[in-house]
């Protein structure tokens, strides 16, 4: 006779966990980019997994994360909704979904992305973070109007 957590995951690709953060619905082929954004290295303390190219009811592939003992900062979940804007956030707690949202692209994200170009202000040895305003076709700096259109996770500080 199996145990109830071994019923339960039956057929998951994944083992439940039983406090941390999954990040859901990822755009296929960016859960590394994900895992990138967040820091994670293989050495920091949390178990981390992922599945990639997942078959999905609402897309046709997704990417999934899962991450024990973590919650998101909002600024960790801005990063994320740069790359993945369907993306959703679950926080996870006893084994229940505590906490579930979407992720949210801001208009203007400060901080968060390096301009690529080397004479903005932003890459001077001025104390001015990047600023970008966040435009359908990219994101647009403050300063010197460059517009990033192509992998915006290379440029992810």
């Amino acid at each position: 006779m199996k145990s109830t957590e071994s019923a339960e995951n039956e057929g998951l690709l994944i083992r439940r966990i039983k406090n941390g953060t999954v990040i859901d619905h990822i755009d296929r082929g960016e859960a590394l980019n994900v895992v990138k954004i967040l820091g994670i290295t293989g050495t920091t303390q949390e178990a981390l997994s992922i599945a990639t190219n997942v078959q999905s009811g609402n897309m046709e592939r997704k990417d999934i994360v899962k991450l024990t003992n973590r919650e998101l900062s909002k600024e960790e979940v801005d990063r994320i909704a740069l790359i993945s804007p369907r993306a959703t956030i679950n926080i996870i707690r006893n084994y229940k979904v505590f906490e579930k949202k979407g992720v949210e692209i801001p208009t203007m994200i400060e901080g968060l992305v390096r301009c690529p170009n080397p004479g903005c202000i932003s890459n001077t040895h001025e104390p001015i973070p990047s600023k970008f305003r966040v435009l359908k076709k990219g994101l647009h700096c403050a300063y010197c109007d460059w517009v990033i259109t192509k992998d915006i996770t290379s440029h992810i500080i």
